[in-house]
């Protein structure tokens, strides 16, 4: 029986499910290959994991789903699958604490939202000026 790991990591609105299988290497984000996604930086972004975990990402095949928020949140969201779903795969605590050393957010979901709006004003914080003369 082959092994799969299902992970998944948020961002804002964000939500990306990651599946991790024995392969060779191979990256797809929305079936759509690491190597051609635009803009760089959220390759970069992406790949970070993946340089960190070294020789444990060469042997296995991750596919990402992810949907909502935008472009850079996605991109936040599936690093974090990425990194949960090979710290699983390993069980290497080594690979872990590499992860937490380099950046939190890569094992742990940023819990920060979006401020509700409310009444007054065209924000959340924002208000009307007020005149008295």
């Amino acid at each position: 029986m082959t092994r799969v790991v299902n992970t998944s990591g948020k961002r804002k609105t964000a939500i990306a499910r990651a599946t991790i299988k024995k392969g060779n290497g191979k990256v797809r984000v929305n079936k759509k290959p690491i190597e051609i996604i635009e803009p760089e930086m959220v390759r970069l972004k992406i790949s970070e994991p993946l340089v960190i975990a070294g020789n444990a990402a060469k042997e296995v095949d991750i596919d990402v789903i992810v949907s909502g928020g935008g472009f850079m949140g996605q991109a936040e969201a599936v690093r974090t699958a990425i990194a949960r779903g090979l710290v699983e795969w390993t069980n290497d605590m080594g690979l872990k604490e590499s992860y937490y050393k380099y950046d939190r957010p890569l094992l742990v979901n940023d819990s920060r939202r979006k401020e509700p709006k409310k009444f007054g004003g065209r924000g959340a914080r924002t208000r009307g000026q007020k005149s008295y003369r």
